[in-house]
């Protein structure tokens, strides 16, 4: 047993909280308010704001699943939904995801995709042998797909070249195109199932947030104590004065790591670059819209600088509560403005009228053709140190929540080796 600091209160930090916690001390130190991270949700005029996006729970790994049930009461607390993805294509909705939904298409629309289908030219390879992330989508899903929706939409939600992006952040993470699987699924018409959130869990009262604070009861944790320097005295750790610990777990932002430890000799361990990897913030702003049924909408059109609209308000009625409308999020990918915003949402289907509103300044994780290597050395540098990296910023890895307990559950397994 060891006395462990976990930098950093969302999904990451509070899953390492109570695995480790079953073997060691652990205190949390957060730099918010309130636990969650990118999942935490505020009530605005009693509408549930999910404020990074729209995020619910499932998983395809058993441990996961029995580890995450045995903190809540499933089919009391919690409402098992499926999943109604569209995508506004040239003024039309469209099935997700859209190669399963060819025949939703313009018929000539639809002949040129087949033509290059059947092209000598269409020969995809192994995924993950692509150079870059365009390649593959242009190699997979033919010219017409990738300049019609994969290139438009991508662009939009990663906000940089495509041909920049490598495929290794790809593997395990979502379902690789076969031809024969999306014409099977144009000819035989079914509902997609392979998708991981193809159905998933929603909490019926506050969403993400209640899962963040059920996950955090029971914790030691810091509110407001964002960690700005680390000192290290006689192989104990000291953070911004508090200690002193073993061990830290950092589920902070890796690019910020040798700056919280300049006060050691480890930052002079770590090589340079990690400020270079790049990232995007996203601005969304929350919305009262007309009632639906779907649950994702995809916006690849040039006409508006959003990518998707995610509504929150159909996971839960309670999300709804302060409004007699749903409620909706709108995400753009990148600063902007709330005036911006509102004059954008004009072009949106719904209604909206906005709400409230939030910029966080990252989000999402961009990989490039060295950060997978840059952060590998980091972690093995700061693993010999008792410093270990969890989490989408510190381990740069695109994690939703099941992967980060998944991840969390795997340091567990390697501090117990």
């Amino acid at each position: 047993m060891c006395k462990i600091a976990i930098i950093g209160a969302g999904i990451s930090g509070l899953s390492a909280g109570q695995i480790l916690g079953k073997k060691h001390t652990v205190e949390l130190f957060d730099k918010a308010s309130k636990p969650g991270g990118l999942v935490k949700c505020d009530r605005i005029n009693d509408n549930l704001f999910h404020k990074v996006g729209g995020h619910v729970f499932n998983s395809r790994n058993q441990k996961v699943l029995d580890w995450f049930w045995n903190f809540f009461d499933r089919d009391t607390e919690f409402i098992k939904a499926r999943r109604n993805a569209k995508i506004l294509l040239q003024g039309k909705l469209i099935g997700y995801p859209l190669e399963n939904y060819l025949h939703q298409l313009d018929k000539g629309l639809v002949s040129k995709i087949l033509d290059d289908f059947i092209s000598p030219d269409y020969k995809p390879k192994d995924p993950l042998s692509y150079a870059n992330f365009a390649e593959f989508l242009r190699s997979n899903f033919g010219e017409t797909l990738y300049e019609t929706y994969f290139r438009p939409y991508n662009e939009k939600i990663w906000n940089t070249d495509l041909s920049n992006i490598p495929l290794h952040w790809l593997d395990g993470k979502l379902p690789m195109p076969n031809l024969k699987e999306m014409l099977m699924s144009n000819i035989v018409v079914q509902e997609e199932t392979e998708m991981v959130h193809a159905t998933f869990y929603y909490a019926k009262e506050d969403g993400s947030q209640f899962i963040a604070n059920r996950l955090a009861k029971g914790l030691t944790i810091h509110q407001n104590a964002e960690i700005s320097h680390i000192e290290k005295r006689e192989g104990k750790y000291w953070l911004s004065g508090q200690g002193p610990f073993d061990k830290i777990v950092y589920t902070g932002d890796i690019r910020k790591i040798d700056q919280i430890l300049s006060a050691t000799d480890i930052s002079r361990k770590i090589s340079g670059g990690l400020k270079d990897l790049p990232s995007n913030g996203t601005s969304n702003i929350f919305c009262e819209t007309d009632f639906g049924d779907i649950s994702w909408m995809y916006l690849p059109g040039e006409e508006v600088k959003a990518h998707r609209i995610i509504y929150t308000g159909t996971f839960a009625e309670s999300n709804n509560r302060g409004s007699k409308r749903q409620t909706c999020v709108v995400e753009f990918s990148g600063n902007y403005t709330y005036e911006f915003m509102c004059d954008q949402i004009k072009k949106l289907p719904g209604n909206l009228v906005p709400i409230g509103f939030n910029q966080e300044p990252n989000s999402y994780i961009l990989h490039t053709h060295v950060s997978k290597g840059a952060i590998e050395e980091v972690r093995q540098t700061l693993k010999k140190e008792n410093i270990f990296l969890l989490g989408r910023f510190a381990e740069w890895e695109y994690y939703n929540m099941d992967k980060a307990i998944e991840a969390a559950m795997a340091l567990d397994d390697e501090l117990s080796s």
